[in-house]
């Protein structure tokens, strides 16, 4: 087994997300629905995250990386597409003993993120460790398709 499977309480936590394009948009999303207090830094800002912004759910910083936004991080997620920069979180994160997710990179990541099932309460996570990830989309579209819609 190369990953621990773990559901992670982040509400109120001050979670960091690197990107502001569509796949940090979709990270985005499930960190504001976890309930972490989410702060983006990014050069520029696909438009959902200045709506986010101006709702009060998160803050932005424009610019490039700004590692001292890891100074009071307990997670965070790479999704820039610059393999550079994306390092650089990687190795500033494991430098502070933050967990940190590098989109599309699970060799650089601390943790990965499986795709998700939420039939609250019951939530299922489906991965391949990044090995076969059509068969875990596979896995999770069929349970989908069992599971009914509202199981609370």
């Amino acid at each position: 087994m190369d990953h621990l499977p773990i559901f992670c309480q982040l509400r109120n936590r001050d979670c960091l997300l690197v990107g502001g394009g569509d796949v940090a948009e979709r990270k985005a999303r499930l960190l504001l629905e976890a309930g972490a207090r989410l702060t983006v830094n990014a050069l520029t800002f696909a438009p959902q995250f200045d709506v986010w912004a101006q709702e009060g759910m998160l803050t932005q910083v424009q610019g490039e990386f700004d590692e001292s936004l890891l100074d009071t991080c307990w997670l965070t997620i790479a999704a820039t597409d610059n393999d550079d920069v994306n390092q650089r979180v990687s190795d500033a994160c494991e430098a502070r003993r933050i967990f940190c997710n590098v989109v599309d990179a699970p060799k650089e990541a601390s943790f990965i993120m499986p795709s998700i099932i939420d039939r609250s309460p019951l939530m299922i996570a489906v991965s391949s460790g990044g090995r076969s990830p059509v068969l875990a989309r596979l896995l999770r579209e069929k349970l989908e398709a069992v599971l009914p819609q509202h199981l609370g």
